[in-house]
């Protein structure tokens, strides 16, 4: 069984504008949120066998907290920053010959295209700091092979009040 965790990264903060969109840090609520959501996915008790991140700051950020929380490394990858679905899906797979589980954190629109693109669950948009919990037999990662296990973010009801 392979599983592969796709987190959108936390908000981000558009304060400074003169700040290059790929150091943009975190905003209050994006902190906020990913604390929640770090521990959340932490309780669902998943072995993860690494984290993989693309290099800009709130995805770093995001991806830090996560690899805390769930004591897992975490790899920083400057090539994972805005990927498109073709370029996601070969990092994917080169990944998953090595694992059996793993977390990508990265950035929209590719992430949610990647996870309709791969899974049996359409999902209009993964918020920030939501994840999608994906798993299926397959070694490789094609067509629509994962099912989605769960689907968290921050504004569904059951976790964030």
């Amino acid at each position: 069984m392979k599983t592969i965790i796709l987190i959108r990264h936390a908000k981000s903060s558009w304060k400074d504008m003169t700040l290059d969109d790929y150091d943009r840090p975190l905003n209050k609520r994006g902190k906020r949120n990913l604390l929640v959501m770090a521990k959340h996915l932490k309780n669902q008790n998943l072995e993860i066998d690494k984290i993989y991140s693309s290099a800009a700051l709130r995805a770093k950020t995001t991806a830090k907290e996560f690899a805390k929380q769930l004591k897992v490394p975490l790899k920083l990858y400057e090539s994972l920053y805005m990927q498109s679905v073709n370029e996601l899906l070969d990092f994917i797979n080169e990944k998953l010959a090595k694992h059996d589980s793993i977390a990508i954190v990265s950035h929209n629109p590719g992430l949610t295209d990647l996870c309709n693109e791969i899974s049996d669950t359409y999902i209009e948009n993964i918020p920030t700091s939501g994840y999608v919990i994906l798993q299926a037999d397959a070694s490789t990662v094609s067509g629509h092979s994962y099912k989605v296990i769960d689907f968290v973010y921050p504004k569904r009801e059951d976790i964030i009040s």
